[in-house]
């Protein structure tokens, strides 16, 4: 529902100035075009930016308590809150406003930091309580909400976006290499890493407590699948699909909880369908807005999903809006993709995703509900399916597999466990791509040396829920909530919710057997057996079509000046980062017309390249240095 921003003095030694927080909120005034705060008090500085959502007259922030003590911002919504309302009332507790977020403030006076595990949303909050002078950041269990901070000469430093806190001063700019390699390495960035170098983005899950000085991260939530051996209830499906529709329908009933109008996007597949026509079957005389992206033009025929959009649209009475997107839209949209994503990307479909926030917002449409989530944790990706097929298959090894086999344990905990690619012969595509520069501390920057995955949660547990916690932790948590998701809605003042990221959702997922997530090897099992409920035939029983847009051979190819300007020898040479000999040959290669990438299982490098120096460009970074490079130890 908005943007948060602060500084917080550990031991007190500076003067906060009033202009340099208001400087760091109106950098996301995105995020909260409505309204806009500052507070400030001795050691502390909260900014804040409003999209007003519940409550539209009141919820000004921040909240205090009576003795103006303790103070908080939120951004993003609190789900269960008028259980916990109503709870907080039974104490003692009075309320001031019909806000969902004033719920975090009482409650934090109540449980203590306890709290965090009983709420139901997607939020990042700052709370400073100067009765003992601490603070307290945290940041939902799915990471929806982005929050990040930095540290420097005892002064903390956070903000919703990165964007916010490159407005302080204080605060450096330099590359994060480890963030560069994640990029190459995973389907985008893994918390706590982010692409500027002592930036920190707090996990998913997790809170950051200062506390007589003393700055430390906590671990509040983490989903542990059982252990392979683990017996299931034996339940008849009938029953996992019961409980699995009534759930899913309570998380779309806390979503549609707004003041403002509140519509889905519609991609044609199977979950934007299912919680479209969920919407309806909950509010069935109400028409809902829809939106989604089309590809008119005859060459994008492959990807052009009309016809199942208006379908489903159909079916359940929507309003719907098609966006009609062509691929010159690409060019003139990614660099605003990356200023949004403050990242390199790995594929130019953020450009799609603006222009369908950009429609929503344009329609008067605020709040959007979308399918994210259903993938990661009831095995709707490919790769579910292969693990299976491959555990049927046998397998003869030469010496580059026992390598891979080698890395798969040091990464996985399991040899034969394959994620994303062979990241052993990979590595060496990428240490071809940096400068020789860059090589000589590649040991200090490695991603795949210190990923942050919690081993002992993959450790025993079937390939299914292997693969479902490093789906969630390295697909979905920075990269398709973040800058896919939260970034690209926002950018157009649009906050996205997400009905499958619902913690009570998870936690009975994880009591779900393997095999009847992935029966027959129909992928999302379950999922379909609700869906059967709720839509036609030809929309559950579709295979899951996986959308790619043109990358760096299409830019290429269309000989485009500034592009070719930032993949330029002299740039490239210049900035210090890439080998330009190197990305010459590629550039040669992807130019040819019989050149295709077979997205997404092949890598394309040099769209990583090129909106990395975007990225560079928009944000001021320094060519590279061996000063700027040395190794960061991430906060726990």
């Amino acid at each position: 529902m908005c943007g948060i921003t602060g500084i917080f003095d550990i031991k007190s030694k500076y003067t906060i100035e009033r202009s340099t927080v208001m400087g760091m909120a109106d950098a996301i005034q995105h995020r909260g075009p409505d309204e806009a705060s500052c507070f400030i008090d001795k050691n502390v500085g909260l900014g804040f930016r409003r999209l007003s959502i519940i409550d539209l007259a009141h919820g000004h922030q921040p909240y205090f308590t009576a003795d103006e003590q303790v103070r908080m911002i939120c951004n993003g919504e609190i789900y269960n809150y008028k259980e916990l309302r109503a709870e907080l009332q039974q104490k003692g507790y009075h309320f001031t406003t019909n806000c969902d977020v004033e719920v975090v403030l009482h409650a934090y006076l109540e449980y203590g930091t306890a709290f965090i595990e009983r709420l139901n949303g997607q939020f990042a909050f700052a709370i400073s309580d100067a009765r003992n002078n601490s603070f307290l950041l945290a940041r939902d269990h799915f990471g929806i909400c982005p929050l990040f901070y930095t540290i420097t000469d005892e002064m903390l430093i956070f903000g919703s976006e990165i964007k916010a806190i490159l407005q302080n001063p204080m605060v450096k700019r330099a590359v994060d290499l480890t963030g560069l390699d994640q990029v190459f390495a995973f389907p985008g960035l893994v918390s706590p890493a982010t692409m500027f170098k002592n930036v920190i983005s707090l996990k998913p899950g997790h809170y950051l407590q200062v506390k007589d000085g003393k700055v430390s991260a906590n671990e509040y939530w983490d989903i542990d699948y059982y252990p392979q051996e683990h017996n299931y209830e034996n339940k008849p499906e009938s029953y996992y699909a019961e409980q699995l529709e009534e759930i899913l329908l309570q998380s779309i009933r806390y979503r549609l909880n707004a003041d403002v109008p509140v519509g889905f996007y519609l991609s044609g597949g199977l979950d934007s369908s299912l919680i479209g026509a969920m919407m309806k079957k909950i509010h069935p005389d109400t028409s809902y807005q829809s939106f989604s992206i089309g590809f008119p033009t005859l060459d994008h025929k492959e990807i052009d999903e009309r016809k199942y959009q208006q379908i489903v649209a159909k079916h359940v009475n929507s309003r719907h809006t098609e966006i009609p997107f062509d691929w010159p839209e690409i060019e003139q949209r990614l660099r605003q993709a990356v200023y949004h994503s403050e990242c390199p990307l790995k594929e130019s479909y953020n450009t799609c995703s603006l222009a369908l926030s950009e429609n929503v917002r344009n329609s008067g449409v605020k709040v959007i509900l979308t399918g994210e989530g259903s993938d990661e944790f009831l095995g709707g990706y490919v790769g579910y399916r292969f693990d299976v097929q491959r555990s049927q298959m046998p397998v003869e090894k030469d010496l580059e597999d026992l390598l891979e086999d080698q890395m798969n344990e040091q990464l996985w905990s399991d040899p034969n466990f394959f994620y994303e690619k062979r990241h052993v012969s990979f590595r060496e595509t990428v240490q071809a791509l940096y400068s020789d520069e860059v090589n000589e501390g590649f040991s200090d920057f490695d991603c795949l040396t210190n990923l942050g995955v919690d081993k002992r949660k993959l450790e025993g547990r079937h390939a299914f829920h292997k693969r479902s916690y490093l789906d969630m932790k390295l697909r979905l948590s920075d990269h398709l909530v973040a800058d896919h998701g939260d970034r690209v809605a926002y950018a157009n003042s649009i906050e996205g919710r997400y009905p499958f990221l619902d913690v009570n959702l998870a936690n009975f997922v994880k009591t779900i057997p393997p095999e009847i997530k992935l029966k027959n090897l129909v992928e999302k099992y379950i999922l379909k057996e609700v869906a059967k409920k709720y839509l036609p035939e030809e929309i559950y029983a579709r295979q899951k079509q996986g959308f790619v847009a043109p990358g760096s051979p299409h830019l290429l190819r269309n000989n485009i000046e500034w592009i070719n300007d930032m993949l330029s020898y002299d740039r490239i040479k210049r900035q210090g980062y890439f080998n330009p000999d190197t990305i010459e040959r590629l550039k040669k290669i992807y130019r040819k017309d019989d050149f295709k990438l077979n997205l997404p299982f092949d890598s394309d490098l040099l769209i990583v390249v090129l909106t990395f120096n975007i990225f560079l460009d928009v944000f001021d970074m320094p060519a590279f240095s061996h000063s700027n490079a040395q190794k960061l130890v991430y906060a726990s």
